[in-house]
């Protein structure tokens, strides 16, 4: 039986972990085995507990506790439940956004970029999308548009960052992901090493850029391709140089109106539609 504790003080030690260690902190690049994540709203807590990931704590707003979440305590057998009232927890940043629940999540171990390709037709390349909002929200068009898996470079940000667990409605716990090139941005890792592990793989890459070779998103050439990566650049700057050379296609999204771009997470949007028909 789980143990429910009451917090009545915002200062509480007990709540640190929620409310006062940055990302970088829960991240802790220099122990990745004792990372942790914060997952917030029940939905989004039952995908990752669904997914195989490690509860640590709840924080719960009593009545959600009693409600909605009781299901996901009696799940989680001897975790600490901290509970308060919502003057309390409206002090953390953001818990209004959180329909009254998180939980603190040790982050799994990253799998090897060829455990999370196995059997993948079609995949998605992040170079340096750094914006975790555009993260989920990339993540969330790929769970519901056939994108089998997402590849992100060292760069990224990480997609158990808060902000993009919660954009990404809990998605980034059911599209296979992991870095290509390690999580430590490192000389050629990317686009040298990684574009090599690609084509290992058997996969064509198409990169999302506008240029003098790029073909229209339903070009029939992409059809032909029995594994195809999307690969999607940072915002403003877009995808380095030597990738857009690397690649086997340049492809562009046709617009109207004099519009030359788009958002990267919509661009996101419109290409994995496209190439999941496929």
């Amino acid at each position: 039986m789980s143990d429910i504790i009451e917090i009545t003080d915002f200062s509480a030690p007990e709540l640190d972990i929620y409310a006062r260690l940055t990302e970088n902190q829960l991240l802790n690049r220099h122990e990745p085995e004792k990372g942790i994540f914060i997952a917030e709203s029940p939905k989004v807590i039952e995908r990752a507990l669904d997914a195989g990931c490690r509860p640590i704590s709840f924080l719960a707003e009593r009545r959600e506790a009693e409600g909605a979440g009781k299901e996901l305590i009696r799940r989680c057998q001897d975790i600490p439940v901290y509970t308060a009232e919502l003057d309390v927890l409206t002090k953390l940043t953001g818990f209004q956004l959180t329909r009254g629940m998180l939980c603190a999540m040790y982050r799994p171990p990253l799998p090897s970029v060829e455990e999370v390709c196995a059997g993948a037709r079609r995949i998605a390349v992040l170079e340096n999308v750094v914006n975790p909002t555009n993260v989920g929200a990339i993540f969330r068009s790929a769970a519901a548009l056939n994108i089998d898996a997402v590849l992100l470079t060292p760069a990224c940000s990480n997609p158990l960052y808060r902000r993009a667990i919660r954009v990404s409605m809990g998605n980034v716990f059911l599209v296979p992901w992991t870095f290509i090139g390690g999580v430590k941005p490192a000389e050629d890792a990317w686009p040298g090493e990684g574009m090599k592990k690609l084509r290992q793989l058997g996969f064509q890459t198409a990169a999302m850029a506008l240029s003098d070779r790029s073909i229209p998103i339903d070009d029939p050439r992409l059809k032909t391709a029995d594994r195809l990566a999307i690969i999607l650049g940072t915002e403003g700057d877009g995808l380095a140089a030597k990738t857009l050379a690397d690649c086997d296609y340049v492809v562009k999204i046709p617009m109207s109106h004099g519009v030359d771009s788009l958002n990267v997470a919509a661009a996101s949007a419109v290409a994995f539609w496209e190439i999941g028909k496929m």
